[in-house]
C-alpha cells in the first residue's frame, strides 16, 4: 500500500476516497506535470466546496524549493486573491521567513492541504480531504522538497495520519512519503495566541537545523 494509502486508512478516509474518486482519477491525477495539475485544480469540481468559493487556490512559491509549508485551507482572504496565507497571518508568516532568512518568493512553496474555502473556514470534511489530497501529494512528488513544515493542527493531522496534538508533535522529525516533516503553529493561531510565537520560533530553528542536517546527509528521525 502507498504512504499516501495508509494515511488515508488511519484517517478512516479509505473507502471514501475509492467510492468518491476512484482509483482511476487518483493515477491519473499522480501522473500530471505541473501545467496540468494547475489546470486540474482550477477547473476543479470534484467536491461540493468548489461551488462556494471564488477560486480555488493551488499554491505560490519557488517549485524547486527545498521548504514546503502546507497550511490547512484558504480563508477568505486567500478565497479572494488566490493566494495561500495572505492577510495578517500572511504577513505573520512572511515574518517569520525573514527571520531565518527566507522568503515566499525563494527558496520555498507554500500550500495548503484544501485548494478551496470551506464555509464559515469550517474545518474540512473527510471526503472533502480524500478529494483534494491527491492534489498535495503530486505538489509534493513534483516538488521533492528537503523539509515540510505543517503548520497547525489540521494540516499536521491530515499529512501525518493522526489525531496527536500540536504539543505532542512538535521538536520531533516525522516524515510524508519520504519527505521529513516539522510540526508548527498556524500563524493565524500564535496571532490570537501570542506568548507561542516564541515556541512557533523554535520550530523554524529546529526545522532549519533538520534540513541542514539532511543537506549533510544525515537522518535526525525520531
Amino acid at each position: 500500500m502507498s504512504r499516501r494509502g495508509e494515511i488515508l486508512q488511519e484517517m478512516g478516509l479509505a473507502p471514501v476516497w475509492r467510492l468518491r474518486t476512484g482509483v482511476a482519477q487518483e493515477s491519473e491525477i499522480l501522473r500530471m506535470d505541473w501545467a496540468q495539475l494547475k489546470a486540474k485544480v482550477a477547473g476543479c469540481t470534484d467536491c461540493k466546496l468548489r461551488a462556494g468559493c471564488s477560486r480555488t487556490v493551488f499554491g505560490v512559491g519557488d517549485e524547486k524549493a527545498q521548504w514546503m509549508l502546507v497550511g490547512e485551507a484558504p480563508g477568505s482572504e486567500e478565497d479572494r486573491l488566490g493566494e495561500p496565507f495572505v492577510g495578517q497571518a500572511g504577513k505573520l508568516l512572511d515574518n517569520m521567513l525573514a527571520a531565518i532568512s527566507l522568503d515566499r518568493g525563494k527558496g520555498v512553496y507554500i500550500a495548503n492541504v484544501l485548494k478551496c474555502r470551506p464555509p464559515g473556514n469550517r474545518n474540512p470534511e473527510p471526503d472533502e480531504v480524500a478529494k483534494c489530497a491527491p492534489h498535495l501529494q503530486r505538489q509534493i512528488e513534483l516538488m521533492r522538497p528537503k523539509l515540510i513544515l505543517a503548520m497547525g493542527r489540521f494540516a499536521a493531522q491530515a499529512l501525518l495520519g493522526t489525531d496527536a496534538t500540536i504539543a505532542s508533535l512538535r521538536g520531533k522529525v516525522h516524515q510524508y512519503a519520504g519527505v521529513p516533516l516539522v510540526v508548527t503553529y498556524h500563524p493565524a493561531y500564535l496571532l490570537r495566541n501570542l506568548p507561542d510565537k516564541s515556541k512557533a520560533w523554535a520550530d523554524l530553528v529546529f526545522a532549519r537545523k533538520t534540513i541542514a542536517e539532511e543537506n549533510r546527509g544525515q537522518s535526525p528521525i525520531s
